[in-house]
């Protein structure tokens, strides 16, 4: 069983002024969550740009993580495609370049075809064909619907399925999936605003951007759930919620990689035909990092 417990941090993809990768700069933000203290590093997500990598790219950025997080921790990767047998292409790469599972965004271009038999289908090869444990992923912001939760239900008895994440934010639907919940299929929060709700739910931990830029504060919601001190957790919520509500959420990639511009680490601009934060956006940011006493 690999870990799946507390916060993951969804690396960025950041880009050199060519427009390539930068290997270096990707390392040195791994080597800062990491000291941070988040338990895991997941790359080639959502928040990593991947529907914008190609093949080469990916694999490059998976490898070099492997080789910066060590055995001690756990890499996860993202290898979601269109299609099951570009799926399980990507995930056999991800496995032979040392990632200890994979996160699988469900197939959404052809969304009206993307039936309960047609993800079970899909879900059940990745899982039989992969080397490693699988995960599901469900992010309706981006695939325009959700999981079924009968079905992540039926896939959870998988003995290669492992866990999820899921990013809708919505705790009634986040209560559907933990139904769902055993010690051999643990569920993961993508959402920073529902996280302290979510692990009062009993999730086993989440999947957060907003740990990228303000790690100490997403630890602190962590940490209190840990002991048990309720009170503790909410307060610390509170403080999060905004980050991860207006930066993450309202402004996307382009505005955690401004933020982690602004607390030192490597963010630059996004991928085009992503665009960078403009004027108005980057004030919101400033002034939200300055509440949050991340910016002086």
């Amino acid at each position: 069983m690999i870990a799946l417990r507390g916060i993951l941090a969804p690396a960025v993809t950041p880009f050199g002024e060519n427009g390539d990768v930068d290997l270096d700069a990707f390392a040195q933000n791994v080597r800062a969550h990491l000291d941070a203290g988040v338990c895991g590093i997941v790359v080639t997500g959502s928040t990593g740009e991947a529907a914008l990598l190609d093949d080469a790219e990916r694999n490059a950025l998976v490898e070099r993580a492997r080789r910066e997080i060590g055995g001690d921790r756990t890499l996860l990767v993202g290898t979601g495609s269109e299609s099951t047998r570009a799926t399980v292409a990507r995930t056999r790469w991800a496995a032979e370049r040392g990632a200890d599972g994979v996160l699988v965004v469900a197939p959404h271009y052809y969304g009206d075809a993307m039936t309960p038999d047609a993800l079970l289908a899909h879900y059940r090869r990745i899982a039989d064909e992969s080397p490693i444990p699988v995960l599901l992923y469900t992010i309706p912001k981006y695939m325009h619907f959700a999981l079924p939760p009968e079905a992540v239900a039926t896939l959870a008895g998988h003995e290669n399925i492992v866990g999820m994440k899921d990013s809708s934010g919505d705790a009634t639907l986040f209560a559907r999936y933990l139904e769902s919940q055993s010690e051999q299929f643990r569920v993961l929060t993508g959402s920073g605003v529902l996280f302290g709700e979510a692990l009062r739910m009993g999730a086993y931990g989440g999947i957060i951007a907003v740990s990228l830029f303000a790690p100490e504060l997403s630890l602190d919601v962590w940490r209190a759930r840990e002991r048990g001190d309720a009170e503790a957790a909410v307060r610390a919520q509170e403080v999060l919620t905004p980050l991860a509500g207006k930066i993450v959420g309202g402004m996307g990639v382009a505005g955690v990689k401004a933020a982690l511009d602004r607390v030192g680490l490597a963010g630059g601009a996004p991928r085009p035909p992503l665009r960078p934060l403009g004027p108005p956006a980057r004030a919101l940011l400033e002034e939200l990092l300055r509440a949050a006493g991340l910016a002086q």
